[in-house]
């Protein structure tokens, strides 16, 4: 849309959304009228009570203003003169910034690379379930779950932990991605670099994004998923963006996958080095991955569900080992074919994840392994889980939290290679609105409990 917009756009339009992520990574959004738009385009709106939005402001200090970020003006294309906008938040009495903006989290992250000579490059695969209806009692908090899949119950199915790059007309949600992919490239300019049927066979789906800049990459991420759920919703269905919303099943990741920059030149690759053609700094970054890697689980891997996808044998990481094409290693170091696109993929993180968040701690984590040339051990080229515990104490490898609690406690103690960007007013809201999202679930008995314990 560029940095500006034509008076003409605007009269075409009735409504514009003003939208903004909170910190656990939900979009909110409210429509004001485009005559109101225009004319406080460069004020601002004082339309955001910052009580009534988790862990944001106390109720007598509440009212925060919007300010729409133009460039992400975008229609929208199930609604008639509608569109929406991102925004950034302000304190509307000081004019600055609001500390706990999570997109203003991202905007400090690149502003501290280019000041140390650096640029970084972001790409990221983001895998969720379509189904065709979910049932659930929300008084009981699910204890009459139904999920129904159209690829789970017809007479063309496919096997449990079979659906990986099937075709129609096993694959039935070939229709679902190809409109995503459009809706998102004509009218939100996010460009899907492919898309296929994952792994699970009940109607799992991976989008893989064109790499950009960690900021332009989050706002990507949180269209990606407005526009599916719309999507979604428009076709009878309800996309999922839960870790593990199907047992015995493969669940859902979102791999990001990056790269560190100097100008034209990435600083991760290395022609000489004989493993995987990375560079000592590449090494360097992913030490402080493994170093700093749970306590990055309570913002890669952020909720009570995470952790029932960080399991053996669904291809999800627990262990922070390192490895080329290795896909049981929390860090992988893709094939390449050209010296541009070589990178470390980092396989925690889910989509329920904030990425304005979730992003700035996986690069500040792997800077302060730079900064202190923190070893990462060598790599590992065999099938993790498939390693005794006494093998993987020999080797010294580090098990992910198993817990939305237990990470949690991990950021609460090992937090200071954060401090360049993230203050610790967010951090400790953060914590605080988890700890409090954990226990309120860690007390809900679940409908399998009822059914394993019965008979004691």
């Amino acid at each position: 849309m560029g940095a500006s917009v034509s008076k003409h756009y605007f009269s075409d339009l009735d409504w514009i959304e003003l939208q903004f992520t909170d910190l656990v990574g939900s979009l909110h959004g409210v429509a004001v009228n485009s005559r109101d738009f225009n004319k406080n385009l460069e004020k601002g709106f004082v339309k955001l009570d910052g009580s009534s939005i988790k862990g944001f402001s106390p109720i007598e200090y509440s009212d925060l203003l919007l300010k729409p970020i133009i460039k992400t003006l975008a229609k929208i294309p199930w609604h008639e003169k509608v569109a929406r906008v991102l925004s950034a938040i302000y304190d509307p009495y000081s004019g600055k910034r609001f500390s706990k903006d999570p997109r203003y989290v991202v905007e400090k992250l690149e502003a501290f690379l280019e000041n140390n000579g650096l640029r970084a490059l972001v790409g990221v695969e983001i895998e969720f379930f379509v189904f065709d209806e979910i049932g659930y009692n929300a008084t009981s908090y699910g204890q009459d779950l139904k999920i129904v899949s159209m690829e789970a119950h017809d007479g063309i199915r496919v096997p449990v932990k079979s659906g990986y790059y099937v075709v129609e007309p096993y694959d039935r949600f070939a229709g679902y991605r190809l409109a995503l992919s459009r809706i998102l490239r004509e009218y939100f300019n996010v460009f899907v670099k492919n898309h296929h049927h994952e792994v699970a066979s009940a109607g799992q789906i991976e989008v893989n994004i064109e790499a950009s800049t960690p900021l332009t990459i989050s706002d990507h991420i949180q269209t990606t998923k407005y526009v599916a759920k719309n999507i979604a919703v428009q076709q009878g269905k309800v996309a999922v963006f839960l870790p593990k919303p199907v047992m015995g099943d493969n669940g859902s990741g979102m791999h990001i996958h990056l790269s560190l920059w100097n100008n034209s030149h990435n600083l991760f690759y290395d022609e000489n080095d004989r493993y995987a053609h990375l560079s000592q700094l590449a090494r360097y970054f992913i030490g402080g991955l493994i170093e700093h890697g749970r306590s990055l689980s309570a913002l890669v891997s952020p909720t009570v569900n995470s952790y029932r996808r960080l399991i053996p044998g669904y291809e999800a990481p627990i262990y922070l080992t390192w490895g080329k094409s290795n896909r049981s290693a929390a860090i992988r170091i893709p094939a390449s074919l050209t010296k541009t696109s070589k990178r470390i993929e980092y396989r925690p993180p889910d989509p329920l994840s904030n990425p304005y968040l979730a992003i700035p701690a996986i690069v500040l984590a792997g800077i302060d392994g730079i900064n202190k040339k923190i070893d990462p051990g060598d790599p590992v080229d065999i099938n993790v889980y498939k390693l005794s515990k006494s093998k993987r104490r020999e080797l010294g490898i580090i098990e992910l939290p198993r817990s939305l609690e237990e990470a949690l406690d991990e950021l609460e103690s090992d937090n200071e290679y954060l401090k360049p960007i993230f203050n610790n007013d967010l951090l400790e809201s953060y914590i605080e609105v988890k700890r409090k999202e954990s226990r309120l679930l860690q007390g809900i008995p679940s409908p399998s409990e009822f059914v394993y314990y019965s008979i004691i």
